[in-house]
């Protein structure tokens, strides 16, 4: 047996409950993960809540990301006693996920844990971390580097928002991040944002499909009107990175900005990129991103918490990330 939260659908209604679960009711896998962290994600507190998207059938355990450490192996790759780490290929979401002591899994969704990081360090950095140093990546394959100007970050507090922020810091760019509430000025500024700017700004139709050219680059986790307003303010050559849509999934613009300005718009989705991709982004968070940094956009909670989390997460109160101790 092992301890898990567990979605039930009773009559309608989606029940969370943490409880006992026995282990041949895992999903099929070749490999079998003692859990020791987990994360809580946008689309994790979705699922708990009822939101959009459900599991294919309940009872469901979600949980996109988590690490651990190999109990039982069939697969080539990895052997009882390895560490491990997984972020998304719909783990969670068409199967049985990470909210829970023990997974089940394919073994080519595994990594090994990157040399240098705790599987708590892994689960502070998760899809969200793994997504912004993909964007990141982006950047500099489009030659975006630190002396093209101010680089905007859109989603603030977030977690994509967050990681991106402290990477590009770290690595010489001037961050500007987009804030909704003055308090998390502090917070952004903490990561390495040189300055921030009121997100509402940034939702209102831009007066001229060219506006003056401001942005040399941009990490979005907002799109809608948002991206609209960012791309005609993007400066000649410059990049937009656009990796989720907490605003709106509907984007309206004008084609100027990409044939005037030769500005690219660019979509980042690390659910399913490939291995190569992971390893490459992986080494780079850890060299990437500071520790100290880490420290500061992480908190941590329980699977009990995991409920009250959901909603929270779903109200874009959450800075950060929050890492879940499956074990406490």
């Amino acid at each position: 047996m092992f301890k898990a939260l567990v979605v039930h659908l009773d009559n309608g209604r989606l029940r969370p409950v943490v409880q006992d679960v026995a282990e041949d009711r895992l999903p099929d896998g070749d490999v079998t993960v003692a859990v020791e962290f987990t994360t809580l994600n946008h689309q994790d507190g979705m699922l708990i809540g009822g939101v959009g998207r459900r599991a294919p059938a309940y009872p469901h355990i979600p949980g996109c990301d988590f690490a651990g450490t190999v109990e039982d192996s069939r697969h080539p790759g990895f052997k009882p006693g390895d560490r491990v780490v997984l972020t998304g290929w719909h783990v969670g979401l068409d199967q049985w996920g990470g909210f829970a002591q023990k997974a089940r899994v394919r073994g080519d969704w595994l990594l090994p844990l990157p040399h240098g990081l705790t599987t708590r360090q892994a689960m502070a950095i998760g899809t969200p971390g793994l997504t912004a140093m993909l964007a990141v990546i982006a950047l500099e394959q489009h030659d975006v580097l630190p002396d093209r100007g101010d680089v905007l970050i859109t989603g603030t507090p977030g977690g994509v928002g967050s990681t991106a922020t402290a990477i590009l810091a770290k690595r010489g760019y001037r961050v500007v991040a987009s804030i909704g509430q003055p308090t998390s000025g502090d917070y952004v500024r903490e990561l390495g944002a040189a300055d921030t700017i009121d997100r509402l700004t940034l939702t209102r139709p831009p007066e001229d499909a060219l506006a003056p050219e401001r942005w040399a680059a941009c990490v979005d986790s907002v799109g809608g009107p948002t991206l609209a307003h960012v791309l005609a303010e993007t400066a000649f050559g410059g990049t937009c990175v656009t990796v989720g849509l907490m605003g709106n999934k509907t984007l309206t613009t004008s084609t100027l900005p990409f044939i005037m300005r030769a500005v690219n718009l660019l979509g980042i989705h690390s659910d399913n990129c490939s291995m190569v991709r992971r390893r490459v982004a992986w080494q780079r968070l850890v060299a990437d991103l500071p520790p100290g940094k880490l420290d500061v956009m992480t908190s941590e909670a329980t699977l009990d918490e995991l409920p009250l989390l959901a909603g929270v997460i779903l109200e874009g109160r959450v800075s950060g990330r929050i890492v879940v101790d499956v074990n406490a």
